[in-house]
């Protein structure tokens, strides 16, 4: 069965569908997308994954907790709860933080051109069950070590798990 995306345009009004494979390929197409990032110890670490081998897209890159496409009539945290059970088997409320667009390109393999819209939540008893054809590996790291880990090894990390965090960390 093809999995779909739901298209928009840059303020992230949906105006149509396309095939998954179709968004992330050729020149990409602009489609909704969120981001989850869940914290724990008020809010000074951070839990976030390896992605898998298998996915199409910056495999084996560090990203943040999970991300993914809503299904049509999906709020974007029910999306976002939907998902961290699939991936990493527990869940969390989660909040809206705002949104924003980006495109990157995966040489050689696709290209990801998204309306994010980020989600935060926090947890300190989650009991972590990863599927492994989703995540690699994942850890809790602390901002302040993960900052400077971004800053160093950039090409380690997913590019909108850049964009992303400095949105959560400095909102303005």
């Amino acid at each position: 069965m093809p999995q779909i995306v739901i298209l928009s345009n840059e303020a992230g009004s949906p105006y149509g569908t396309a095939d998954l494979l179709e968004a992330h390929t050729g020149q990409g197409k602009l489609h909704k997308a969120f981001s989850v990032y869940v914290f724990r110890k008020a809010g000074s670490e951070i839990l976030i994954q390896q992605r898998s081998a298998q996915k199409m897209l910056w495999p084996l890159i560090w990203a943040n907790t999970c991300c993914s496409h809503p299904f049509e009539g999906e709020t974007p945290s029910q999306a976002g709860e939907r998902r961290l059970q699939e991936e990493l088997g527990f869940t969390t409320p989660l909040t809206e933080q705002g949104t924003f667009v980006y495109r990157a390109e995966d040489p050689g393999r696709g290209v990801e051109h998204e309306h994010v819209t980020i989600l935060t939540g926090e947890t300190d008893g989650a009991d972590i069950r990863p599927d492994p054809a989703e995540v690699a590996a994942w850890k809790w790291i602390s901002l302040s070590e993960l900052a400077m880990d971004m800053e160093q090894n950039p090409d380690q990390y997913a590019p909108w798990f850049h964009r992303g965090l400095r949105h959560i960390i400095d909102p303005s």
